[in-house]
């Protein structure tokens, strides 16, 4: 049981990386999928999260304005669409559970992959 994030790559200031989000071993329906970021040295944080049935979506708002996320529960996977990139946003991208409401990770459904890194060079 995993959630796989891939499509992360080095991209200038300004520039744009999609994201993408693969469950395996799960089916991601019935749940408040979400991206979450670890810049070296900080903690890991929560950058957006998508309900299930309205799609209703929450951003941190460092990144409002720039990412888009969206789902698609028939092919079990999330993206996140990352425009107008900055150096700030550097670090390794995660998806994961999140918990109602909020942008934190749920700590009971550990289904964290390895990540994809997304780097912003200046």
């Amino acid at each position: 049981v995993q959630l796989q994030a891939s499509g992360g790559g080095l991209v200038q200031a300004g520039g744009s990386l999609r994201l993408s989000c693969a469950a395996s071993g799960f089916a991601m329906d019935y749940y408040r999928i979400g991206w979450f970021r670890q810049a070296p040295g900080k903690d890991r944080e929560g950058v957006s999260c998508i309900n299930s049935l309205d799609g209703s979506a929450d951003y941190a708002d460092s990144v409002k304005g720039r990412f888009t996320i969206s789902r698609d529960n028939a092919k079990n996977t999330a993206y996140l669409q990352m425009d107008g990139l900055k150096p700030e946003d550097t670090g390794r991208y995660y998806c994961g559970i999140c918990d109602p409401g909020t942008l934190k990770a749920n700590t009971d459904l550990d289904y964290w992959g390895q990540g994809t890194q997304v780097t912003v060079s200046s």
